[in-house]
């Protein structure tokens, strides 16, 4: 019988995980949240197939970091049963603690200048035609972090040119002409999620500013019109149909392309709470609106990630391009 992974109760087969405390030493002082039960659409089986199974040895052949483990991702089973992975630089600890991340928070250790090339080496052994790679926050470095980024760009490029490249990065928050550095190392796609609504950032995002965030994505298209640009949001956590609305408005006078829309799902009783499980209805009613306003795609469903099946929907998002260049030289 399958195993269900209940992340926010922090069971996993019935045994409570200890390393909570330990890994989120800032949220003990905050109180316990009440656990809300998870509807049926929610519930997902553990991993545990044999591709599974050997992406993740591949994973770890040389020490990488994913995001899909460090940020308990539920589509985990999913993604690396079809060989995707998102590879997570620069370390497994964040410089910031946000109020719905599962990713642990301190110092980072120093940057591995191998960490390139092993990034490189297991796209190759994946043969991935397309790769996500996201970060932790890194406010410690002076550029946040966006040379070693582009330098796993071109290491991923000398090794497999075949493969589309997709970043998700951090905002670079204080970090002048950071941005540019990674948007010139010719990404084949920039992610960088918004997460919540202006209003709950002071509560969810406190580190970061909703219009910096918004102003990276509007950069990228300013820097490089041709670069294809992506942002995600969270849903539940106390934000109301208007908000996401308006985000949507701000992200497409940015002229971002893409946008994904997930359910929060809770990692612990010390992160922020769920306020409502946002109903497959609703989502496919953000689906239509978002299509209303010009976004050349939309993923939007409760599990939706902000790089679930991410080879997938880049291979839709350049014809949907395509497509709509055809149209307005026709």
């Amino acid at each position: 019988m399958a195993t269900v992974v209940d992340k926010a109760s922090g069971k996993r087969g019935g045994q409570y995980k200890s390393a909570a405390a330990l890994r989120h030493p800032e949220k003990q002082r905050n109180s316990d949240s009440a656990i809300l039960k998870k509807p049926e659409w929610l519930r997902v089986k553990a991993p545990g197939s044999p591709v599974y199974n050997e992406t993740k040895r591949i994973v770890g052949y040389d020490n990488l970091v994913t995001v899909c483990e460090e940020a308990a991702c539920p589509n985990i089973g999913t993604c690396w049963s079809k060989k995707h992975a998102t590879m997570m630089i620069m370390g497994d600890t964040c410089t910031r603690a946000c109020a719905f991340c599962y990713v642990k928070t301190g110092l980072p250790n120093a940057l591995d200048v191998h960490e390139p090339n092993h990034v490189a080496n297991a796209v190759a052994r994946l043969e991935l035609e397309h790769v996500v790679i996201t970060s932790v926050d890194r406010d410690d470095l002076a550029d946040g972090g966006a040379e070693h980024f582009a330098r796993v760009i071109r290491a991923v490029r000398a090794k497999t040119p075949q493969t589309t490249i997709e970043v998700l990065t951090p905002d670079f928050l204080r970090k002048e002409g950071a941005a540019e550095v990674v948007i010139d190392a010719k990404p084949d796609l920039f992610n960088h999620n918004l997460e919540t609504v202006p209003r709950l950032y002071l509560s969810i995002r406190p580190g970061a500013r909703y219009y910096n965030s918004l102003r990276l994505l509007e950069k990228v298209k300013e820097h490089d019109p041709e670069q294809l640009t992506k942002s995600g949001l969270m849903v539940g956590l106390g934000e109301s149909r208007d908000e996401v609305l308006q985000v949507m408005d701000d992200l497409r006078a940015a002229h971002v392309d893409f946008l994904t829309i997930g359910q929060y799902l809770q990692p612990t009783r010390k992160h922020a709470p769920i306020d409502r499980f946002v109903t497959p209805d609703e989502f496919k009613a953000y689906e239509k609106m978002a299509y209303a306003k010009g976004f050349l795609m939309l993923s939007a469903t409760p599990l939706t990630r902000s790089s679930y099946l991410a080879g997938v929907d880049f291979a839709k998002l350049r014809a949907a391009r395509q497509k709509k260049m055809s149209n307005t030289s026709a």
